[in-house]
């Protein structure tokens, strides 16, 4: 029955592929539910490299060119070891430095340093669109300029 609802290999019915869509639809949903708040809200560099493996393989899954249940039984253990480092991270400096990174100061004082804005490729263009969305005008009206891990700018206003 399983078969001949979902097929097998690289020739798949268009029901099949079909079938196999509402199956990994619901299937990603629901590890995205289990996988907590986190997954979605704030993309470090885990998140996004965990996004496109999860996307990559679950692709495959659709046309028929990977097996469905080993796909998802590799997709569940790579949103599994997420979970993992996302909580290691929370709880140890190490893991957090190593899987998210650390935020870099590109600026203190009502001044950026054009070095580490070239180094962490921050563009003018880029600080002064951060600058606009923080409602800042001027580069004078900062003490601190900072690239988070997420790749956002954040600033303190002076």
């Amino acid at each position: 029955m399983f078969t001949i609802v979902f097929g097998s290999g690289p020739h798949l019915t268009w029901a099949q592929e079909c079938a196999r869509g509402a199956l990994v639809f619901f299937f990603c949903l629901l590890l995205v539910r289990l996988s907590g708040r986190r997954s979605f809200s704030r993309w470090s560099p885990l998140d996004t490299v965990v996004s496109i493996i999860v996307g990559s393989t679950l692709s495959r899954t659709l046309t028929g060119n990977a097996e469905l249940i080993g796909t998802l039984a590799a997709t569940t253990l790579i949103v599994l070891l997420h979970g993992a480092l996302a909580k290691g991270a929370a709880y140890v400096p190490f893991i957090s430095a190593l899987v998210e990174g650390q935020p870099v100061t590109l600026g203190t004082v009502g001044q950026h340093d054009p070095r580490k804005l070239k180094r962490h490729s921050v563009s003018p263009t880029d600080l002064e669109e951060a600058m606009r969305a923080a409602g800042i005008g001027n580069v004078a009206d900062t003490s601190r300029i900072t690239l988070e891990p997420s790749g956002k700018i954040t600033f303190l206003k002076s």
